[in-house]
């Protein structure tokens, strides 16, 4: 069981090694198979499908983002909601840069017809779900009027995040989290979130 699990780590590793060169949506088991000296067949073993792989590509690299996420939360103890929600999503974001095949799985609809199992998807969920309770805190402070934990909030702050490291990725791919000319903007958005849910402003 050990060496099985060691196996399907080895072949998604090289998955994403591929995918770097040939892009996500392009990857080959075939090429997968002769990378690791395989015969395509024996993939099978490990994963049904090219879509198994995308969908254990997705849990794992979801899991990964969740345990940065909350080990930025567990730093994240200061007074000031703000800044604490900074250190957060900051760590959100570089995660992202410096995984960028994961990102484009977990964010981007790149590869046709893929959908991710719930299983799969229950990292993610995790995330949203802490994200929501960080928000709650600084609601709980004073900072924050309590719409920004509603649904809308919710996809308003990931939608600007998201937003940022979409015109990041895109157009500066190679750029570290702290040299990029989009990402260091991540501060004026996030402003602008707490300025919109304002306590004594809610959405109005």
């Amino acid at each position: 069981m050990r060496r099985r699990r060691e196996t399907m780590g080895e072949i998604l590793d090289v998955a994403v090694e591929l995918m770097e060169v040939e892009g996500v949506a392009a990857l080959s088991l075939s090429a997968v198979a002769r990378r690791l000296g395989m015969q395509p067949p024996s993939l099978y073993q490990y994963f049904p499908s090219k879509m198994a792989i995308y969908d254990a590509l997705f849990e794992r690299g979801a899991r990964q983002l969740r345990d940065a996420h909350r080990a930025a939360l567990a730093t994240a103890t200061g007074p000031e909601p703000f800044a604490n929600d900074l250190i957060a999503v900051s760590a959100f974001c570089r995660w992202c840069m410096e995984h960028q095949i994961y990102s484009q799985i977990l964010f981007w609809r790149t590869i046709p017809g893929f959908e991710p199992s719930p299983e799969a998807f229950a990292p993610a969920q995790d995330t949203l779900h802490d994200l929501r309770d960080h928000l709650t805190a600084a609601v709980d402070a004073g900072r924050l009027h309590p719409d920004a934990t509603s649904e809308e909030g919710i996809a308003l702050y990931t939608s600007l995040t998201a937003g940022l490291l979409s015109q990041q990725i895109a157009n500066e791919p190679d750029a570290s989290f702290d040299d990029g000319r989009f990402i260091k903007l991540l501060p004026v958005v996030l402003e602008m979130f707490y300025q919109r849910y304002a306590p004594a402003r809610g959405t109005t």
